[in-house]
């Protein structure tokens, strides 16, 4: 079906394949398994539920896996920002995926914000 611009599905999975980077330098530097497990499930789900939501069956199915990717970028937020602040990896280079993460959460916000208020719009001219 395709709801997605394909910009948008390119830079989710640039986004995981960052993140996985990250787990990999983590690696590399013998941080606890379970950060690197984290880091891999929700830097991974971002870009596993916006691919499902662009071939959802229906608003409601678009509108919950967008949601669950949005919860799952606030973990990616969470965890990049807890390395950081341990100085596993020096902060100055996390800014960039930071960022992106960030701006993606904003877009896929304002995607479901947008996507509920159609779907009202839709509910009350019925």
């Amino acid at each position: 079906m395709g709801r997605l611009q394909p910009e948008l599905l390119l830079r989710i999975e640039s986004l995981a394949v960052r993140a996985l980077d990250v787990v990999d330098a983590l690696e590399a530097a013998a941080v606890s398994r379970r950060v690197l497990d984290q880091l891999t499930g929700c830097g991974t789900a971002v870009g596993a539920n916006v691919f499902e939501a662009d071939e959802a069956l229906s608003r409601a199915d678009f509108c919950k896996c967008i949601g669950i990717a949005l919860k799952e970028l606030s973990e990616t937020l969470f965890w990049l920002r807890i390395i950081a602040h341990r100085r596993w990896i020096e902060p100055s280079r996390l800014d960039a995926i930071q960022a992106e993460a960030a701006e993606l959460k904003r877009v896929l916000g304002a995607i479901l914000s947008k996507t509920r208020q159609n779907n009202l719009a839709r509910e009350r001219t019925r």
